[in-house]
């Protein structure tokens, strides 16, 4: 049975090793795993609008259209600013069958607005991942500071806080600091992102132009 994943307002339940098991499956967001369909929690014709609104995002990327971004656009008590995944792509997705499979998810992020407080992300995004990795020893905790490839102007900064499991998979902590111009201009926002991410994905995110 997968366990509920509290990072922002629940720490206190994170005190004990005992409550993860070590493997990102186990790992939920507001109760939607790695491994769901997208179906369960959206109906088709949302998922398609937001796969329109996000197709031309991954252009830096080799495959930028071998999988898609689609946003729950709800308020969750936790993710002030609601829940993203990555799915594979509307051509793949179109013939399949079986609707366990299909829009079948392979990234969650959930999302908490820290629009006018970059320090405050940061502090809670440092307290975060410091609970969570003394639950996993084993998993290699990597910081980092980098620029989005999002933006072209290289003028948008995330800072990082990854865990690597050997299974490939990850758990990411980020706080993103977006240009100006271009947040506007894509209704973006500077904010706290608790991830949980499928080796499939990272692969496929870390292979650039």
């Amino acid at each position: 049975m997968k366990k509920l994943l509290i990072l922002l307002f629940s720490l206190l339940f994170l005190s004990s090793p005992s409550v993860f098991a070590g493997d990102i499956s186990d790992f939920t967001i507001e109760g939607i795993g790695i491994g769901d369909s997208l179906l369960d929690y959206m109906t088709e014709d949302e998922i398609l609008e937001e796969i329109e609104k996000s197709k031309d995002w991954f252009y830096y990327l080799k495959e930028p259209k071998k999988y898609s971004s689609v946003t729950l656009r709800k308020e969750f008590p936790l993710y002030n600013k609601g829940i993203s995944f990555i799915v594979k792509n509307n051509s793949a997705n179109q013939y399949i069958g079986n609707k366990n499979e299909k829009y079948k998810i392979l990234m969650i992020r959930g999302l908490i607005d820290y629009d006018e407080d970059f320090e405050g992300c940061v502090q809670k995004r440092d307290e975060i991942a410091e609970v969570v990795s003394k639950m996993f020893s084993d998993a290699k905790k990597v910081e980092t500071v980098f620029k989005h490839g999002l933006d072209p102007s290289g003028n948008s900064i995330v800072n990082s806080i990854t865990l690597e499991f050997d299974s490939g998979d990850e758990a990411n902590f980020d706080c993103s600091n977006w240009e100006e111009n271009f947040k506007i201009k894509n209704n973006f926002y500077n904010g706290l992102s608790v991830v949980i991410n499928s080796e499939e994905i990272v692969n496929w995110s870390s292979n650039y132009k």
